[in-house]
């Protein structure tokens, strides 16, 4: 059985995710979103949001307006839901429809759907947009009845997202981050909508684009890569694929786990190159963190979001990035910006334990810093929490 050591693993691992390479050059962002895959959106505006900032994490030319144009003007990707909402390429479109059966289906059988449709269907929702153009939620008036609850939301909220879901509706444009919904065919390319795969040849696309992307991985990340397959049907695929490679993967702490990688493995090890000296500042969302089991088995970097944590229980901050040199996150830290006031802050930072922290590694830091700064068009960093 093939073993492929930590160091290569780390090495392969960033290269899939397009961290290997120094972020400069020039930018095809069609072909970044095709290699990753997709690309999760996010809402909060931290600094900038998530999608912006993985995308600029793997080329520093790109610019908070050039997805908006992607989705909303070349019709080039398509807006669904992954293990959230996503961007993803719009040829993947024949691909996704079991996710739009799946997802369909789930959403129409919850009660709170049941409960919405006696107020609004899809229908006067379809119509009024194909009368009107595309709508956001806040086109229509429908409101909770009774007593509101936690994440209770209006009725044509809920049908609209039923019918997006489904596929019936598309994501036509995002205004300021708002969603705006039209129908499916005023969108998708038909060529892209009348082309059909059956579903075992869709979950054998999911699942082998899946591993080509992790480079290695178990059955259970080649599942939750795209979220459109369930885990009996990727052991079927297992079974069936036949050209998949049985590895042995070495963990950061010396141990062995059984994983499965492409057929091409052995020519991606040799090729796999050491990854950039660049310090890079990486968005909590972004892929290569995102599967926080897989960052501390490879990386030895344990991570949480704790943005939704009470504040007093956090053991770093809201909204933390980690710090990745070469193959190694080696810190963590806490920036926040003020657009208005064009000040970007760094409120708190953390090296790794048994990390140095030289001058020449804290100079990096700042110039990527200072990099981020000019990406949101701000003058001013202010280190509220002194270098480290």
């Amino acid at each position: 059985m093939l073993r492929i050591d930590n160091r290569q693993a780390r090495w392969l691992w960033l290269q899939s995710q397009g961290l290997s390479e120094t972020p400069t050059g020039p930018l095809d962002l069609p072909e970044m979103i095709r290699r990753l895959g997709y690309v999760q959106l996010d809402t909060i505006q931290n600094v900038t949001r998530a999608h912006h900032h993985i995308m600029w994490s793997r080329n520093q030319n790109y610019r908070e307006p050039m997805l908006d144009k992607l989705l909303g003007q070349d019709r080039a990707v398509f807006e669904h839901f992954t293990h959230d909402a996503s961007i993803l390429p719009i040829e993947f479109y024949p691909m996704w429809q079991r996710q739009f059966r799946r997802l369909g289906e789930r959403v129409a059988g919850h009660a709170s759907f049941q409960k919405a449709v006696k107020q609004i269907n899809g229908e006067q929702i379809k119509s009024r947009i194909d009368r009107e153009g595309p709508l956001s939620t806040q086109a229509f008036d429908t409101k909770v009845e009774g007593k509101k609850q936690m994440w209770d939301r209006p009725p044509h909220k809920r049908v609209m997202d039923q019918l997006w879901y489904a596929g019936e509706l598309a994501t036509s444009h995002r205004q300021n981050f708002t969603k705006y919904y039209d129908l499916s065919e005023r969108v998708i390319p038909s060529h892209h909508r009348e082309t059909t795969h059956d579903d075992a040849a869709q979950i054998d696309w999911l699942c082998r684009n899946a591993l080509d992307r992790l480079a290695f991985g178990s059955l259970g990340e080649i599942q939750r890569f795209w979220g459109a397959v369930d885990a009996t049907e990727t052991r079927v695929w297992e079974k069936t694929a036949g050209d998949m490679v049985a590895v042995k993967l070495e963990t950061h702490d010396g141990q062995w786990l059984k994983a499965l990688a492409p057929p091409d493995i052995e020519i991606r090890l040799s090729n796999a190159p050491e990854p950039t000296s660049r310090l890079r500042i990486i968005n909590p969302f972004d892929p290569v963190v995102r599967d926080r089991n897989r960052l501390l088995a490879l990386f030895g970097f344990y991570y949480r979001n704790e943005m939704f944590v009470p504040a007093a229980q956090r053991q770093w901050g809201y909204y933390v990035y980690p710090i990745l040199e070469r193959d190694r996150f080696v810190g963590r830290i806490e920036i926040k910006a003020d657009r208005l006031a064009g000040l970007l802050r760094v409120t708190q930072f953390w090296p790794e334990p048994g990390t140095g922290w030289s001058t020449a590694r804290q100079d990096k830091l700042a110039s990527e810093i200072s990099r981020l700064a000019r990406l949101i068009g701000v003058g001013e960093i202010l280190w509220e929490c002194g270098p480290a």
